[in-house]
């Protein structure tokens, strides 16, 4: 592993490290490439034109300033999303479980691939990539799409797999899983559970098997619920945000990146409805609403900048634009049906979440067509996301027979009233995975790990146990 630079932050010692991977893994085994074998097994798969043979994965290494030369064990972080680096620790506490995790780990922080500073996919590189393709003669949409799905839970696991071999003596490690995290837990126990000694989860157990459609049939009503809850709390933004749809049809404003500002772009700003304070902070972005005198809702008002901004703010993804790229395909899973843009579908179903309805619903983590559209640094990715859409075969991400007789101990915590992952669903699956434990809980939303709580209660769950017996 090739060490970049080492430093403090305050309360942290941190390592910068830097390997390089396959970008296509199909055919590679990370045991056999971590000793030099680059033989690939069956078919050879299609070189992707425009795309490099590998890239770069990296990583973070972090633990208390005082334990710098102790024998740690390691505990692997997998990061929510999809497309979400690695958190950047302002202190041990500015990220709540890190406090708790470097009182016991050595703490790895990856940027999964194609986030953060592991070979990023931004519309730049996916427009240039595509360039690259049609220069040597090939389909530029094509070669984009197929570059896109090498980014998903099968590739990551893998980066990670080989990781743990060739830079850290093939020692086994915890991982915990936040959200699209949990995902990849499974994924990783599916592929390689020699490679971990146990696992967290929060808010993250996918439902095995694999829908998009069954997914957005949960997620939708609880969008509503949400929505309801928000307008129970302040009563007055039911008639405010009505307006304000009212408004943004009559007068047609752009965002600062020269994007439309539309109704169905206002309905995605529920999008972190599911963590706190998040109905807080709706209440104060509409209260920011209206310019013309002290912004009281008038039948002419105009739409005010200071608005306009916080909307752009709020559901731009240029830091991270294979957040809703690659939202949907998380749920591709070997050969499938085409997911066909699954939450527009249900949307399209249910008539409470039309743009004219009222009160407006808002829609939640769900990517619609319009986006790659209307937003600048998504549009590069629409021509590969119409081929995608229409895919049908995909790398396989769970092995239900392998989650049964898992051993590897598995403490997953299961937000009841959880907006973005269902915790029905979670239940089911997690009664088909052997030696999992659920702890079932109402007193944290989605985002509950970045508090102090939820990964001290998992991790003393797990240790009381004796689940940690491989480690301590």
């Amino acid at each position: 592993m090739a060490l970049i630079t080492s430093y403090h932050v305050p309360g942290l010692y941190v390592e910068d490290h830097s390997i390089d991977v396959p970008l296509d893994w199909r055919g590679l085994e990370p045991m056999l490439l971590a000793v030099g074998s680059t033989m690939r097994r069956g078919a050879m798969p299609a070189p992707i034109a425009g795309a490099p043979e590998s890239i770069k994965l990296f990583y973070r290494v972090v633990c208390a300033p005082d334990r710098i030369n102790d024998d740690l064990p390691l505990l692997l972080f997998l990061q929510g999303g999809p497309g979400g680096e690695s958190p950047r620790p302002l202190t041990p506490t500015s990220d709540g479980w890190i406090e708790e995790a470097v009182k016991h780990f050595r703490v790895v922080l990856p940027d999964q691939r194609g986030t953060g500073r592991s070979s990023c996919v931004d519309g730049r590189t996916i427009a240039a990539l595509g360039d690259r393709a049609e220069a040597a003669g090939a389909n530029a949409a094509r070669s984009q799409a197929d570059y896109l799905k090498r980014h998903l839970a099968s590739s990551i696991v893998r980066d990670f797999e080989y990781l743990r071999l060739v830079g850290f003596g093939g020692k086994p490690w915890v991982t915990l899983g936040q959200s699209y995290g949990g995902f990849l837990t499974l994924s990783y126990l599916s592929l390689f559970p020699e490679g971990v000694a146990a696992s967290f989860t929060c808010g993250g157990i996918p439902h095995v098997p694999a829908s998009a459609s069954e997914v957005y049939a949960h997620t939708f009503p609880r969008m509503a619920a949400k929505t309801q809850q928000y307008y129970d709390r302040y009563p007055a933004d039911v008639e405010r945000v009505a307006a304000l749809a009212d408004a943004l049809e009559a007068q047609k404003p752009v965002l600062p990146d020269g994007s439309p500002m539309t109704v169905e772009r206002l309905q995605l700003m529920g999008s972190d409805f599911g963590m706190k304070p998040s109905f807080e902070r709706m209440h104060w972005i509409i209260d920011h609403a209206f310019v013309d005198g002290d912004g009281t809702l008038t039948c002419d008002a105009s739409v005010s900048d200071s608005f306009l901004m916080r909307a752009f703010e709020r559901t731009n993804t240029r830091t991270n634009p294979l957040y809703w790229t690659l939202q949907e395909f998380i749920y591709a899973d070997g050969d499938t049906m085409p997911i066909g843009w699954a939450a527009a579908e249900e949307k399209a179903h249910r008539t409470e979440f039309d743009t004219l309805a009222r009160p407006l619903m808002f829609t939640g983590e769900a990517m619609f067509p319009w986006m790659f559209e209307q937003m600048p640094e998504l549009k590069p990715f629409k021509p590969a996301m119409d081929l995608l859409m229409e895919d049908t075969s995909w790398d396989k991400i769970y092995d239900p027979q392998r989650l049964a007789y898992n051993e590897v101990p598995l403490q997953a915590a299961v937000y009841f009233d959880d907006m973005y992952v269902d915790s029905g669903l979670q239940l089911d699956t997690l009664s088909r995975v052997g030696n999992s434990h659920a702890w079932v809980t109402n007193e944290f939303e989605h985002d509950g790990l970045h508090g102090s709580v939820v990964f001290k209660h998992l991790f003393d769950e797990a240790l009381n146990r004796g689940d940690l017996r491989r480690i301590f």
